[in-house]
């Protein structure tokens, strides 16, 4: 049977109000009384009116309900206010509405609002379910019958419930980098809700963006490979082969997310810039600022151009980066890697090639003491290159 919790937790994260209680007998018919539908308590009007009844008359809404994510009912919320009835339900589920039976008495029954006239809703009859959904949001059993406070979610679980839904919605087994980077930012802002770093400490912003696109590559390796591995391999030539496998696309998605990060960064601080432009013969700088067409116009001014390499690790390929652009050979040239660490040396050999590393700001501490003068935080380049444009 499907469980049908982390759902109900997906749905509620991203709803607008969200109500949830357990079903009564009389809710589900048990009772044997004439069925009017689940009763809504009053604190929890708001997801079923802007205002409450008056007493003395009737009220009434028609909405779309989408059970369990499979199918969909045209629904009544009604407020009873005549006579000596002062009380609010949901009905017209429709016939063969299997939820408001007898068994699903003592069910928990959530209930999403995602627009004024657009719902979403799951019955949750299982005992790991409801506690799986109360423990999300960090509620008791006598909590319930009440709007949640969706906001009280911790920021890891609200991350899972949304690397689940990336990966339950796919249609291939891995994504193309460019794709899984785009959805690490997302989830990552999402649950975050921290968009303006890109501008105001885009240093912070790489890095986490960089954690949050690790954890979702692991998330999915698991989902593809962790039943694979469980179950163990046939002989050490499969289990050779798939490890190769596994290692390749992690070294293919580790060298292309930090480009794709950074020109996310670029692009929201609104700066001009090719990836992988053409320079000379099949020379091509990750980055180049503000195009190749600018690179290759003589009229261009030089000192308005800029290269910048982009390496995860540069400890022994940062040399690569010295020739990538004839016209900036006497020039300065950046080189921004999340490489933690590298020797005087190599330092003072990539000063003399005026190679000038650009490093996340944490990480400067862990290069010696006399060199982190040198090196460039994200921050400072991102202000260089809007700066030169400016000019």
């Amino acid at each position: 049977m499907e469980n049908y919790s982390m759902s109900a937790v997906q749905a509620a994260l991203h709803g607008q109000k969200v109500f949830c209680k357990f079903l009564s007998a009389n809710d589900t018919g048990l009772t044997g009384g004439h069925q009017a539908g689940i009763y809504i308590s009053k604190p929890a009007i708001p997801i079923l009116f802007d205002e409450p009844g008056e007493k003395g008359q009737n009220k009434e809404k028609w909405v779309k309900v989408k059970w369990h994510n499979d199918f969909e009912t045209d629904t009544r919320f009604i407020y009873y206010g005549q006579g000596t009835r002062n009380e609010y339900r949901i009905t017209n589920f429709g016939r063969g509405f299997p939820f408001l039976k007898p068994e699903y008495t003592g069910a928990l029954f959530v209930f999403v609002q995602n627009s004024f006239e657009d719902y979403q809703g799951f019955v949750l009859n299982t005992e790991d379910e409801i506690n799986q959904f109360l423990d999300a949001f960090g509620i008791s059993p006598t909590e319930t019958n009440r709007l949640i406070e969706t906001r009280l979610v911790t920021p890891e679980l609200h991350e899972k419930m949304e690397v689940e839904k990336f990966i339950s919605e796919l249609d291939v087994d891995f994504p193309s980098s460019e794709l899984m980077s785009a959805a690490a930012r997302r989830i990552q802002d999402t649950v975050f809700n921290h968009q303006e770093f890109i501008c105001t400490n885009p240093d912070r912003k790489l890095l986490d963006w960089t954690d949050a696109e690790y954890r979702l590559f692991r998330a999915l390796e698991y989902a593809r490979y962790g039943e694979m591995i469980t179950r163990g391999f046939s002989s050490v030539e499969d289990f050779i082969a798939t490890a190769n496998q596994v290692l390749n696309r992690r070294k293919s998605r580790a060298g292309k997310s930090l480009e794709h990060h950074l020109a996310a960064i670029f692009d929201g601080n609104q700066i001009v810039y090719q990836s992988q432009a053409i320079t000379e013969g099949n020379k091509k700088p990750d980055f180049l600022f503000p195009s190749q067409a600018a690179y290759h116009n003589p009229a261009f001014p030089t000192d308005k151009l800029i290269s910048l390499a982009a390496k995860t690790t540069c400890k022994d390929r940062w040399r690569q980066v010295i020739n990538e652009a004839d016209r900036l050979r006497d020039r300065n040239k950046f080189l921004c890697t999340l490489q933690q660490g590298i020797s005087v040396a190599q330092m003072d050999e990539m000063e003399a090639e005026q190679v000038i590393l650009v490093v996340p700001k944490p990480y400067i501490q862990t290069y010696p003491k006399d060199c982190q003068e040198r090196i460039w935080t994200v921050g400072k380049f991102v202000q260089f290159v809007k700066e030169t444009e400016r000019l």
